[in-house]
């Protein structure tokens, strides 16, 4: 055992919860260190998860846009894809983010220390470099931060070729003339929308009665309007009894809506299901954390059971699975490890944001949320079709839906299906933080031409002020 090294925080795993955390605690002057697994840093979000797949969907976009070039004046004689082009221009902006992580520890004053990090016991972690060799490390303070990594079906195994997940799907060699997706959550509709606009012919199988069925019902339903126009099967209450591989791929059965059995092939199956936490082999059994399914129960500042100990991101019980969560968790943890003043999240605050095409987002209570609850809700909706800079984009379809409650018209949630709709839920998230109405959001001045726009139009039909409806 090497010698044992001294610091007042640990952080394990360098994911966006995991270094942003890091930073933060080399800001506010604690010796910090920060131990990841595999040879670069970033976590899942950077190289199998939110950075890659947005890099393809930019390309996606641009060939969709290239393909109707003539609704734009523009004539092309051929348009064809580079695959091996693609995918290097997503490992050149993934490797150059990674260096990025890398620069700001370091400029941070963490030490970076490459190795499988584990609980040794109270404020004591070991750490093996695959050599045979262990490092001790004490630390007044631990965050675990370890990500999670995406579930498979009983019975099947991901070979990198004919059934995936979002690892394998995002390193296949070519473009594959057919996909089933299984699940038509966040994951699995932008993977489903990538691959559709490259040419593959996508079915999606979800096994409730909606596609993203934790957002509002209405965008559920434009959602699978929009992609059963476009051309993607969309099968709800689909539970999937067997996946079999054949010679030309796989061949995927089950049970449809109206109870009867289906078979279909295809080159290719992504598994969608969702994800489970990391938390089997680093010693949570050595401490007093306690876990759910898994998941690692936290008070409102991170903190778990084990004194000095915290939790961040995808391991958490509760917390949403999502990048800018762990960022912000990492922050409040490190900040109330240095015994600084913080506040906890709100979570319902959170924006939710899925890349597919249309796009959507969304913060707060649904309507029937908000109902259930016992809200008076009163509800203002604009749709794309009315917003001048979406007909200049060519993409009209869907639209902005803000829930209040009556009768002083605060912000319970607001929801997004349409054009860079994940650019513009920004404003609905800063509004409900302030505690802003329905009225404070219409008689914000929205800048002409903008998809934003749509965000005030809404907010003046929740106030019955309707102007371009």
């Amino acid at each position: 055992m090497a010698e044992t090294a001294k610091y007042d925080v640990v952080v394990i795993g360098s994911g966006p919860g995991g270094y942003v955390a890091a930073i933060r605690a080399g800001q506010l002057g604690l010796k910090t260190a920060i131990i990841e697994k595999d040879d670069k840093l970033g976590g899942t979000c950077l190289h199998v998860g939110c950075v890659p797949t947005k890099a393809l969907l930019v390309n996606a976009e641009i060939y969709d846009y290239f393909k109707n070039a003539k609704e734009y004046g523009i004539v092309l004689k051929e348009v064809s894809l580079d695959w091996p082009a693609i995918q290097a221009r997503k490992a050149r902006i993934v490797t150059r983010l990674a260096k990025g992580v890398e620069f700001l520890l370091k400029k941070n004053k963490v030490e970076i220390i490459h190795g499988f990090g584990c609980l040794a016991g109270p404020g004591r972690i070991s750490v093996a470099n695959g050599k045979n060799q262990a490092r001790e490390l004490v630390a007044k303070n631990i965050v675990l931060a370890t990500g999670s990594e995406a579930k498979l079906l009983p019975g099947l195994e991901a070979d990198r070729k004919t059934i995936l997940t979002n690892r394998e799907v995002l390193d296949l060699g070519q473009i594959p003339k057919s996909m089933i997706v299984i699940g038509a959550g966040a994951v699995g509709v932008e993977l489903a929308s990538i691959f559709h606009r490259f040419g593959t012919k996508v079915t999606v199988l979800e096994m409730l009665p909606r596609a993203v069925p934790l957002e509002d019902e209405e965008i559920s339903a434009e959602l699978e309007k929009s992609f059963r126009k476009q051309g993607i099967a969309v099968h709800t209450q689909a539970k999937v009894e067997k996946a079999t591989k054949t010679a030309g791929g796989v061949a995927v059965a089950f049970t449809g809506s109206d109870g009867k059995p289906q078979t279909l092939e295809a080159e290719t199956l992504l598994v969608a299901v969702g994800r489970a936490p990391n938390t089997q082999g680093i010693g949570l059994e050595k401490t007093r954390v306690r876990t759910e399914r898994g998941f690692v129960k936290v008070g409102p500042y991170m903190q778990t059971d084990e004194p000095g100990a915290y939790a961040i991101g995808d391991i958490v019980a509760g917390s949403p699975l999502l990048a800018h969560v762990a960022s912000m968790e990492g922050i409040v943890a490190v900040t109330h490890a240095a015994g600084q003043p913080t506040e906890p999240i709100n979570y319902q605050h959170v924006p939710n944001c899925t890349y597919c095409e249309p796009e959507i987002a969304s913060v707060g209570l649904t309507e029937r949320q908000a109902r259930d609850a016992g809200h008076k809700v009163k509800i203002g909706k604009f749709p794309f079709a009315g917003n001048s800079k979406a007909g200049i984009l060519g993409a009209r379809e869907g639209f902005v839906k803000i829930v209040t409650a009556e009768p002083y018209g605060e912000i319970l949630g607001v929801h997004m299906i349409g054009p860079r709709v994940t650019e513009s839920i920004a404003e609905a998230v800063v509004a409900m933080r302030l505690e802003g109405t329905a009225e404070d959001v219409a008689h914000a001045i929205h800048a002409h031409p903008t998809l934003s726009e749509a965000m005030g139009e809404a907010a003046h039909a929740a106030v019955d002020w309707p102007i371009h409806i």
